[in-house]
């Protein structure tokens, strides 16, 4: 079309309704490559969720064959045989809840008053020593091993749950402390005068105030600790020898001289996610109240 055409107002106007027309196809694209790519999404996620669940029920002799991918006949058999003898996963599972049901009992509280204080309180170096909490998150897990292991060895806690505690509560006390503090920030700092004024402590108003205010935070902040610590495979690793064992270092059992025994190994994974499905089903709306109210303030 030559400039003339373009100049003249009833030639824009055809222009204009014949992008009016391109517009839908444009919108109805865009919005099935979003659907495309949410669908991708979802497949990438469950799909080996999904493959583990199904070899969990299958006998070894159809794990590896492809006719019985989806046809097969489901047994129980791998869900019995990983709690027997030399599995053991039974007292792998009781440590795995203990230190992880450790691990937030004390690694909550200490952050919730530790958010505090960098919320509410001034002194020297604060924003320094916050920082270097936040930083300690990002230490290499393999850095601190060793020396871990060394302390340990020295004062007889070594293949010890309490070891293993100490050790998760290092790592998620940096993270817990961030979370809360933002949600703390957010308390309206005249509630907490108010109640001193009126003659309430400190730790009173700590936990009738403060913490049922930034419950949201708290509650994501422990779910995060749970997961990471019962998911955490290298310090127990190091740490245990025996007693202590946990879930995730009893997976490795399934690799034997004959190989990987992927039907063991899915009926191990199998109860290694549920309780994180159970807990994400139970804490799901808090979960999610806790990422939004935390960005609105």
């Amino acid at each position: 079309m030559s400039a003339s055409s373009l100049a003249n107002p009833a030639s824009r106007q055809g222009l204009d309704l014949i992008e009016g027309y391109r517009a839908p196809a444009r919108e109805v694209a865009a919005d099935w490559l979003r659907q495309m790519l949410v669908f991708v999404g979802i497949c990438t996620i469950t799909l080996p969720i999904a493959w583990i669940a199904i070899t969990a029920f299958k006998l070894p002799r159809d794990v590896y064959s492809l006719d019985s991918a989806l046809a097969f006949t489901p047994t129980l058999e791998n869900l019995r045989t990983v709690f027997e003898h030399p599995w053991n996963l039974g007292s792998k599972i009781i440590n795995s809840f203990a230190v992880a049901i450790g691990t937030v009992l004390l690694a909550i509280p200490m952050a919730t008053m530790a958010a505090y204080a960098f919320s509410r309180f001034e002194f020297r170096f604060k924003q320094t020593v916050f920082l270097l909490v936040i930083a300690s998150q990002f230490i290499p897990a393999a850095v601190v091993v060793l020396p871990y292991f060394l302390m340990f060895k020295q004062v007889g806690m070594l293949d010890t749950r309490s070891a293993l505690v100490l050790i998760n509560m290092s790592v998620v006390l940096p993270y817990a402390v961030w979370m809360m503090k933002g949600f703390i920030d957010a308390v309206p700092v005249e509630i907490e005068e108010s109640a001193m004024v009126d003659g309430a402590s400190r730790a009173r108003v700590l936990w009738e105030i403060v913490v049922p205010a930034a419950l949201p935070g708290i509650i994501a902040a422990a779910v995060f600790s749970f997961t990471l610590t019962w998911n955490e495979f290298l310090f127990a690793l190091i740490i245990s020898k025996q007693d202590a064992l946990t879930l995730p270092i009893g997976l490795i059992g399934f690799r034997t001289e004959r190989g990987d025994l992927w039907e063991l190994m899915a009926a191990g994974g199998i109860l290694i996610t549920a309780p994180m499905f159970l807990i994400s089903l139970l804490v799901q709306k808090q979960f999610i109240q806790s990422l939004t109210a935390g960005s609105v303030r």
